[in-house]
């Protein structure tokens, strides 16, 4: 697996938050099981991921409470990344509410890259659910 890259000048790494709308439970599954089947990604997405109002008791995600997605990204503005959203698969099927989206620009400690995880998993954000317990908001 590939270390990921520090941003080039000119761009930054952004936290963003974006939660669902409103009794979209049914269309989030739905759109969630399109977007895994395409492996549908924004452009500069580093990690990403669905955040819930409480941890998950079963691996049967018609059973999870969806608050919305987190992402981490690289972009030079906060406008940037609220266009890339605004055509994600989660907002063009009105799964997200992208005018209550939080987005701030952060500065991690050092670059996360994949010799920080275990090399046993093929994908970097289920290495970091199994090293990190889920937190609630």
């Amino acid at each position: 697996m590939a270390p990921i890259s520090t941003p080039s000048a000119g761009q930054y790494e952004w936290l963003v938050v974006v939660p669902d709308k409103a009794g979209v439970h049914e269309k989030r599954l739905e759109v969630r099981a399109k977007k895994q089947e395409k492996k549908a990604k924004i452009a500069s997405e580093k990690i990403t991921g669905a955040i819930f109002n409480e941890k998950p008791e079963t691996e049967d995600a018609s059973k999870f409470s969806f608050y919305g997605s987190t992402l981490v990204c690289v972009a030079s503005s906060k406008e940037e990344i609220l266009e890339r959203l605004s055509k994600d698969i989660y907002a063009t099927s009105g799964v997200w509410d992208l005018d209550n989206a939080q987005i701030w620009p952060v500065s991690p400690e050092l670059p996360l890259t994949a010799s920080a995880f275990d090399h046993s998993s093929t994908n970097l954000l289920d290495t970091i659910k199994a090293k990190f317990a889920f937190r609630n908001p």
